[in-house]
């Protein structure tokens, strides 16, 4: 049998930080890169006689995410102890939800070859993060650091009704771009606040029962995770090609080898013994408090996709892009609002920066200016200050080192030549070095007129007035 006659079976674990100020249970603040347990209290560090309190920011943000996940939300809710050995969590156990999640069957639709399709949200609920444990490379053992204990989580837990990699990027960048919008997580992969537990399992085509899944845990990339379940699709269909038996583990991917090692045998529910938090009061929901937070839900990327196509006449390719990241599509609207060009802000966007933002391996959040800069860049070219291939170099300073892009073409001296005589003294001079070109044109070959203006442009180190040269061009080679 081939990999055609499997199904491939993924649900995903999606751990999200939640923007607070501060942690889960105490005051500490939750900001990330500080010295080592320097953002720890007798609370998070589960001193005898400390109790916890329960951050009420942390229950609206999860309720956000439910609303906007399309979730029912519980009115009745409480929190749990999961206890299973944690190394870097002083308590020992977990803090999180287990019966009473405060979000259950929500979806997310994703757009696929064959159109939208919904995949199934079992249920969001909110739990504490653990520490970290920075291991001593040569042996010496392990030093914890416990700033990251306590910082509130919102896990988000899908049906297994995703089948392949490719799906698994879309939900996984339409998650992440629901909740940048309603501005619940900053979703930086590269600094952990948004990680995926990768559920996978195959089965015969036309099986109703799931095949055994393997877990692959805090997975941080996109490209990561997709490399991670081709193989392990692989991985399994030989196993049981062979005659072999899938076992339920879970595993760790290795970026360097493209392979998964297993860490451990996976544990089930029972394996936690939850039990509810005696420490905790139970969480009720009133109509009106998740009404309130309903009415305050921002425009999400669907409505904002509609009317990019409706108002501002992109591509649904474009709109796509564009909208698929809370922080590229305020950068289009608010350089929109400064230089009045939507088509112009847009070819931008789509084009030179999605490029330079992939080559750099950068998320749109990191991009270093402002939509002030990138409308004055627009703007520039509009008046012909500058040509549009001048207009390249300024973004490539403009992520560097960015500043205001007059001063960046007056510090390179890159403003545009708009002379008339100056311009044709450059044509003059390349007319007389090609006659060749001159010939083709005059035979009828448009392209002979390209190839003068690239000519004079790199005469001119891109600085002459393209449409003037043009123009002047045409005079000359029409007499």
């Amino acid at each position: 049998m081939s990999r055609e006659d499997y199904e491939i079976v993924i649900g995903l674990e999606v751990h999200a930080e939640l923007s607070t100020k501060t942690k889960i249970f105490c005051s500490c603040p939750t900001k990330f890169g500080a010295e080592p347990n320097t953002q720890t209290c007798p609370i998070c560090m589960a001193m005898p006689g400390t109790l916890p309190v329960l951050n009420e920011k942390v229950v609206e943000y999860a309720v956000k995410a439910g609303l906007a996940t399309n979730c029912e939300i519980a009115r009745d809710s409480k929190n749990d102890r999961k206890n299973y050995f944690y190394p870097d969590l002083p308590k020992a156990y977990q803090i999180s939800q287990f019966d009473k999640p405060l979000c259950e069957h929500g979806y997310i639709e994703i757009d696929t070859e064959e159109g939208k399709r919904k995949i199934g949200l079992t249920r969001i609920h909110i739990e504490e993060d653990a520490g970290k444990l920075n291991h001593d490379e040569f042996g010496g053992g392990s030093l914890v650091d416990l700033n990251r204990a306590g910082v509130p989580l919102i896990e988000i837990v899908s049906e297994p009704d995703i089948r392949n990699g490719e799906e698994t990027e879309k939900y996984l960048r339409k998650l992440k771009s629901i909740l940048e919008y309603i501005e619940v997580s900053d979703c930086k992969m590269q600094e952990g606040s948004l990680r995926a537990d990768v559920n996978v399992s195959v089965r015969k085509k036309g099986d109703v029962k799931l095949g055994t899944r393997t877990e692959m845990k805090n997975m941080n990339s996109f490209r990561s995770i997709t490399r991670a379940i081709e193989y392990e699709v692989d991985r399994q269909i030989d196993i049981l090609e062979e005659g072999g038996k899938i076992e339920q583990e879970t595993l760790r991917w290795d970026e360097v080898s493209g392979k998964t090692f297993s860490m451990r045998d996976k544990e089930d529910a029972q394996d936690y013994r939850y039990f509810p938090d005696p420490d905790l009061v139970a969480i009720k929901l009133s109509e009106e408090y998740i009404q309130n937070i309903k009415e305050t839900l921002p425009e999400l990327p669907e409505s904002r996709k509609k009317r990019y196509l409706e108002e501002y006449k992109l591509s649904q390719k474009d709109a796509n892009l564009i909208t698929s990241s809370k922080y590229l599509s305020d950068l289009f609207e608010d350089a929109i609002k400064v230089c009045g060009n939507p088509k112009a802000v847009n070819n931008w966007i789509i084009s030179d920066i999605s490029r330079i933002l992939k080559e750099a391996e950068m998320d749109p959040i990191e991009i270093p200016f402002d939509a002030n800069q990138l409308a004055k860049l627009v703007i520039l070219i509009d008046k012909g200050i500058i040509s549009s291939s001048i207009g390249k170099k300024v973004l490539v300073e403009l992520f560097e080192n960015p500043r205001d892009p007059e001063t960046i073409i007056k510090e390179n001296g890159w403003i545009q030549i708009s002379d008339e005589g100056a311009i044709k003294e450059v044509v003059l001079k390349i007319l007389k070095a090609n006659p060749q070109s001159i010939a083709d044109y005059k035979a009828g070959k448009d392209r002979a007129l390209g190839f003068l203006v690239g000519q004079a442009m790199k005469e001119t180190k891109g600085k002459a007035n393209p449409q003037m040269l043009n123009k002047m061009f045409l005079e000359e080679l029409n007499k």
